[in-house]
């Protein structure tokens, strides 16, 4: 009788120590995923995906997800480099490419990756003008990419694409910004109406010289101007006198001697 009881003691331990290590030696990692093994605190190596075996107590697994990863960059206060203060936030966007350095390197790679984005948008956006900031965003989102992307490497880290979300300016600015460009458009506005007017009075010498050569291109200008005067509805009576009649009247210029 005793016999049986220690089978069945034993078979209830086993069952026990089974239920308790199986979840702690079999891990399942997905396509997305990888698994940083320490042996005894020493690094023995990344695996994954798919089923994963480790020795239980002696073995522990860091999991790494190698999918992008978006931070937003709290909005900062910034001075540019023409005294100007502006409020500005972005967006990065980063994955793991080397789950190893991202465990061993850094502690904490999201929050040190958050910290640098801040204070590289800082400097970044300190060091352009009011200007540059507006008009040339992409050239400010690449040199920010750039920064971060060589100073993330060391920590497996790869800065795929940063993003100046919104640059905000105090009410200040704005109101001078819209008189400024209000100006522009009026003196655009001047401009363009003076060279109408220089080319109206280009072509208006050109005429007058053409007619001067040919007098009777004077005549049908005037046969012109009385056909569109009739050809609209109104009282208007004009009777056409021939300028040969006041030709005695008019007195030649006396020749020098």
């Amino acid at each position: 009788m005793p016999r049986p009881m220690n089978w069945l003691v034993w078979l209830v331990a086993l069952v026990v120590l089974g239920s308790v290590l199986l979840p702690s030696m079999i891990r399942i990692l997905r396509e997305y995923e990888r698994g940083v093994i320490f042996r005894l605190g020493k690094l023995l190596r990344a695996k994954g995906p798919g089923l994963i075996l480790l020795i239980p107590i002696v073995d522990r697994m860091v999991k790494m997800d190698l999918r992008v990863v978006t931070i937003d960059v709290a909005k900062q206060e910034v001075m540019t480099r023409d005294n100007v203060p502006v409020t500005v936030d972005a967006v990065v966007y980063f994955r793991v490419v080397d789950s190893e350095a991202a465990v061993i390197k850094v502690e904490n790679f999201l929050k040190a990756t958050s910290l640098l984005a801040q204070t590289t948008l800082r400097s970044v956006v300190g060091q352009a003008e009011l200007d540059e900031l507006l008009a040339h965003r992409e050239q400010i989102n690449r040199t920010l990419q750039e920064i971060l992307d060589r100073q993330t490497d060391p920590w497996g880290i790869k800065v795929t694409a940063v993003e100046v979300k919104d640059v905000i300016l105090p009410d200040n600015m704005k109101r001078a910004m819209a008189k400024q460009a209000e100006a522009e458009r009026e003196r655009r506005a001047k401009i363009v109406n003076a060279e109408g007017e220089y080319q109206a009075a280009e072509k208006m010498v050109q005429a007058a010289a053409m007619i001067s050569k040919e007098p009777i291109a004077l005549q049908l200008r005037f046969l012109q101007t009385m056909r569109e005067i009739s050809s609209e509805h109104n009282t208007t009576t004009f009777l056409p006198v021939p300028i040969d009649l006041f030709a005695p009247f008019i007195k030649k210029p006396e020749k020098a001697d």
